[in-house]
């Protein structure tokens, strides 16, 4: 038995998922073009797709799994579920008007004409709030709208906003927060359960080794205590006594924004040589 897992076929979150795949252990030989491969290392076969066709091939059980934005699967309003955040592509489903304009609020956006390539949640999002207003389908450059005359406010991805700048165009209202997930079709996490689950396994401690660091320091003797209480550590920290009498090296691991938190302190109290290290697995 094999899990079909779906990713873009081409663009950053294509990169992003085969990094994070290949971290996993799952190694694949892609040439240009390819629809389908084979993957070495689990029992899987990956499929390049468009990003728009992801959802729709993951409920009809084409693919298994997929690793898509959370903004196409609210858009397609597919009916899968999503397993695991992934932490990367990130961005937000926006509405931006020009800068010279004032915005007080949602029902600012009443009878205005909004150029969008996403309908439906800008739809559900309108509905919910109880305004009326004119949505204009495009693809493409959506930013360009207000300045070609076609609508009076956009509604689209940001993530920088360089390009809201460029165009003249301010963000005003989040409609929604995205990332890449780990979705699946549900018949497979019942049929394929084992599987999805040791593939799960592996995401999840990937993941957790990218928010961790391994650190390990000198400390005089009559310090290990005190240095020990400093480091926000999962357990107790790890003690090894050095060659040189009356000296020890700790080792711990910790979130990897604590450190900059606790530099100075664990300087201040006799900490020497100390080393962070990145973690590319952690188990716990």
């Amino acid at each position: 038995m094999k899990i079909k897992i779906a990713v873009q076929k081409s663009g950053r979150m294509h990169e992003d998922s085969i990094k994070l795949l290949k971290e996993c252990g799952l190694r694949v030989d892609k040439s240009k073009d390819q629809l389908k491969a084979e993957v070495n290392g689990f029992p899987a076969e990956l499929l390049f797709l468009r990003n728009s066709d992801i959802p729709q091939y993951l409920e009809d059980g084409v693919a298994d799994i997929a690793i898509i934005g959370e903004n196409t699967l609210a858009e397609k309003q597919a009916n899968v579920s999503t397993i695991e955040k992934l932490g990367f592509s990130k961005c937000r489903l926006s509405i931006a008007l020009p800068k010279e304009e004032k915005y007080d609020g949602v029902s600012s956006l009443a009878g205005r004409k909004i150029a969008t390539s996403y309908p439906k949640t800008l739809s559900k999002f309108l509905k919910e709030n109880k305004v009326e207003a004119d949505i204009h389908v495009i693809s493409g450059s959506v930013e360009i709208a207000p300045n070609i005359g076609l609508a009076s406010a956009i509604c689209d991805l940001v993530s920088t906003g360089s390009t809201l700048f460029k165009n003249g165009l301010e963000e005003q209202q989040v409609i929604l927060k995205s990332e890449a997930v780990l979705a699946a079709n549900k018949q497979a996490l019942e049929d394929k359960k084992e599987l999805i689950d040791q593939l799960l396994f592996r995401v999840e401690s990937v993941l957790k080794a990218r928010n961790f660091r391994y650190v390990l320091m000198n400390v005089p003797n009559e310090k290990i205590q005190i240095i020990s209480d400093i480091l926000p550590v999962l357990k107790s920290p790890t003690v090894l006594p050095l060659l040189e009498e009356g000296w020890s090296s700790i080792h711990s691991v910790i979130g990897k924004e604590d450190f900059w938190n606790v530099i100075n302190e664990l300087k201040a109290n006799g900490a020497e040589g100390i080393l962070i290290c990145p973690i590319e697995k952690m188990v716990v």
